[in-house]
């Protein structure tokens, strides 16, 4: 009989857990009042700047500092002015945030695929000792295959290391 693999094996002090939360703490502090929640239906309605409108943008901005006269009145450059910094300041903490969020969410689900797994393997062993009729198991097996009833009920029992499943032997 093989092992289970285990793909990752972390885990973090007291401190490191108090640290992350007062850094997770001091963002939000910092960001309070400053940043909105958009819905997916306004998310699809404002303009967004890519790669290739971001250069156009500056262009732009330096034709403003250039020809002032040529601002309509209705803008206001200073509003201009202070959004491009605003921008210019959350542009690398967003790109930080999604590349943290990116390695939290994997390290989520390697650590989900252990657990799992681990849990399939000692669901299988309940199995086989209540089967046995050692004593205890029966009610720890009656109640873990709970989990599984509609894939038994098609004769499936969910198989480690894939998202799919196996027919009984």
């Amino acid at each position: 009989m093989s092992t289970l693999d285990d793909l990752i094996n972390i885990s973090f002090t007291p401190q490191e857990e108090q640290d992350f939360k007062q850094a997770l703490n001091t963002m939000a502090q910092i960001l309070k009042g400053k940043v909105v929640n958009l819905t997916p239906e306004e998310r699809m309605k404002y303009a967004r700047i890519n790669n290739k409108t971001e250069e156009w943008v500056k262009k732009v901005g330096s034709y403003m500092d250039q020809e002032p006269q040529l601002i309509p009145i209705y803008l206001k450059k200073a509003n201009y002015d202070a959004d491009v910094k605003a921008r210019n300041t959350i542009k690398p903490w967003l790109r930080s945030i999604v590349s943290i969020n990116e390695s939290l969410e994997d390290t989520a689900i390697l650590l989900g695929n252990d657990i799992y797994n681990a849990s399939i393997a000692y669901y299988r062993n309940i199995k086989i000792t209540a089967r046995q009729n050692v004593a205890g198991t029966t009610a720890i097996y009656q109640d873990l295959a709970q989990q599984f009833q509609s894939s038994q009920a098609n004769n499936k029992i969910p198989y480690p290391d894939t998202n799919s499943e196996l027919t009984k032997e």
